[in-house]
């Protein structure tokens, strides 16, 4: 029995789930972790279209700009989880509706 060589199909549809996956969590959840972790998930989408592309044309430049990607979502992350933390020691919630300190 052999398997079914992985082509870059399969990973363009593994991309769409994980996109759809984070954009449904985006737009559905309040808590703004699981935004976050939604964000997260559809950076990983775009990493795995650059990886797979570059993979197809045997380039490395999609190696690089999803390295830059990580990069980009490490200090999102960081910067986002402070911020959350900041929100939560002044609000004692982390529901998205609930954060309106920028309001008058």
């Amino acid at each position: 029995m052999s398997l079914a060589p992985v082509g870059t199909g399969h990973y363009l549809v593994l991309s769409a789930a994980l996109l759809a996956i984070g954009c449904a969590g985006l737009l559905l959840r309040r808590n703004v972790i699981v935004i976050l972790m939604s964000i997260e998930l559809m950076l990983n989408a775009v990493n795995i279209n650059l990886v797979a592309f570059s993979g197809h044309w045997r380039h490395v430049t999609g190696q690089v700009f999803a390295i830059f990607v990580i990069t980009v979502a490490v200090a999102e992350a960081a910067v986002g989880l402070g911020i959350l933390i900041a929100l939560f020691r002044n609000r004692g919630t982390v529901l998205a509706d609930e954060i309106d300190l920028l309001k008058w």
